[in-house]
């Protein structure tokens, strides 16, 4: 949760020094190459490649042989990610090229700022990628508020930054949103140094070994192969949306990235988080042959994920426009930043589920060692979310892109839970659909209440001032959360009320 409230904390601090102009695209655009790269061997194929692997290790020839594969691991790691940004380096301008549409590329300065922006991020890879690495690691030890807790050091370091070197660019000859990449690249290193200390207490010790014939290394390889193809098609995507979007108006591409980090943020604190536990647990089943209970831990991850995330689907659609002004419209970020950004909310939570899903179910795939699957069907939802993608965006313009990038994401939720239900003979699936429906109708009474609260108190209480506005939107969450709660209870959710009586125990143990 601090994670992911810094990680909007940052992304306020650059509306309200930057707003959503020129250099916040330039940013948006250069941060896409090592965000690409971060996926492909970082925080994507590499961790569901990774996390069975290490714990197949720990469970079956304990943690000296782990540690092994861990060391080569993160010095392949080093090595691949090192020659991948010293190419991405030295062709960063083709490379910007290729994302940006033609009207973009022909502004010389633009070009030349978010070339310079991608080229002092891009060895935060190398950082990320190891960070990803001892974050499986501590995952599969059962260690998992430091690893969640690292990338709130990334947020962190970026908005020190913001406040410290901002007014010191110009002395350098740079532009002010440099000041914004270079804490990009010290989050990525803060990252890694965050975790390692934990890791160094349960008895790992960096070697600079490297052996890609290794056993381990090999299967990691096998594992990771196909998911790094089905990567590469779902950044293709990124490509085809990021110069789609920059066909569009100045400003669509920040409005775009402003709304995704909004919609991601219940994914970060519920579908990452439910993920993050979900996949050590299955890999051990899978290892001790208990399909039984692999299919049970899927299944009750899979109920409360839509306890928590379907709620905050109803919440950013009806409060988007509160919303995006209370966090955003703040110094350079402009009323019409508001309505271009809640426009961009409102279509990208049509898909917040399905994101939060495919979290789960696909690196449940890399478990059950069926690791082409999620590749294929991942190829599928790039077809489907191009061919969306670029009608919708003649039809609605940059929403259409938020659009069709959300019902990609349910066709890819859908078709993996189809695959994933075969493959486990089931996924309990009465319980997981009687959950939904009454999930979905406690949350349809939240949105009612929050809307027609949100409706009287501006009536009631008019005015634009920051504190007016808090108090608008706090007192919408509040209505809507009260009818939540009131609706579960009445409903009988089962992970509504397993969600109580955790919380009352945890306060029943605090000392007096």
């Amino acid at each position: 949760m601090t994670s992911r409230i810094l990680g909007l904390v940052r992304e306020q601090v650059i509306a309200a020094m930057f707003g959503a102009g020129a250099a916040t695209d330039a940013y948006n655009v250069a941060f896409r190459i090592p965000n690409l790269l971060r996926d492909l061997f970082a925080e994507g194929a590499m961790s569901a490649a990774f996390v069975p692997t290490f714990t197949r290790y720990l469970t079956t020839s304990g943690r000296d042989a782990a540690w092994r594969l861990g060391n080569y691991v993160i010095n392949a790691l080093l090595v691949v990610t090192g020659i991948l940004v010293a190419l991405a380096i030295v062709f960063a301008e083709p490379l910007v090229a290729a994302l940006a549409a033609e009207g973009y590329t022909n502004d010389p300065e633009k070009m030349a700022l978010t070339v310079q922006l991608a080229r002092i991020m891009l060895p935060a890879l190398s950082f990320i990628a190891v960070a990803a690495a001892l974050m499986g690691m501590l995952n599969s030890l059962q260690h998992f508020f430091i690893p969640a807790f690292s990338p709130a050091m990334f947020n962190v370091v970026t908005i020190i930054c913001a406040f410290a070197l901002v007014p010191l660019m110009p002395v350098f000859g740079l532009h002010p949103i440099a000041a914004i990449a270079i804490g990009t690249l010290l989050g990525g290193v803060a990252q890694t140094a965050l975790q390692w200390p934990t890791l160094r207490r349960e008895g790992f010790r960096y070697r600079p070994a490297l052996s890609f014939r290794d056993e381990g290394v090999q299967r990691v390889l096998v594992l990771m192969g196909p998911g790094t193809v089905g990567m590469a098609a779902t950044q293709l995507n990124v490509f085809v949306n990021t110069l789609l979007a920059t066909s569009q108006v100045e400003g669509a591409v920040s409005w775009l990235n402003y709304a995704f980090r909004l919609m991601y943020l219940p994914i970060g604190l519920f579908g990452v988080s439910l993920a993050t536990a979900v996949l050590p647990a299955v890999s051990r089943y899978v290892v001790e042959k208990d399909i039984a209970s692999s299919r049970r831990t899927i299944a009750d991850g899979l109920a409360l994920m839509m306890m928590l995330n379907l709620p905050a689907t109803v919440g950013l659609m009806v409060l988007a426009v509160p919303i995006v002004r209370v966090i955003f419209e703040h110094g350079e970020f402009t009323a019409e930043d508001t309505v271009g950004t809640a426009n961009a909310l409102r279509y990208y939570a049509i898909g917040l589920i399905a994101y939060s899903v495919v979290r789960i179910a696909s690196p449940t795939f890399y478990a059950l060692g069926k690791n082409r699957i999620p590749v294929i069907v991942s190829l599928f939802t790039v077809v489907v979310n191009a061919t969306l993608n670029i009608v919708l965006v003649r039809v609605m313009g940059y929403a259409g892109l938020a659009l069709g990038t959300s019902i990609a994401a349910i066709f890819n939720a859908c078709a993996l839970l189809v695959l994933l239900r075969r493959n486990l003979g089931g996924l309990n699936e009465r319980h997981i659909l009687s959950s939904l429906a009454r999930i979905g109708l406690a949350s349809l009474l939240m949105g009612l209440a929050a809307e027609g609260m949100q409706r009287w108190v501006e009536a009631a209480v008019p005015g634009d001032r920051i504190g007016t506005q808090v108090i608008h939107v706090g007192l919408s969450i509040a209505a809507g959360l009260v009818v939540l709660a009131a609706s579960a209870w009445v409903l009988r959710i089962r992970e509504f009320r397993e969600a109580v009586a955790v919380v009352m125990r945890k306060l029943r143990r605090r000392p007096s």
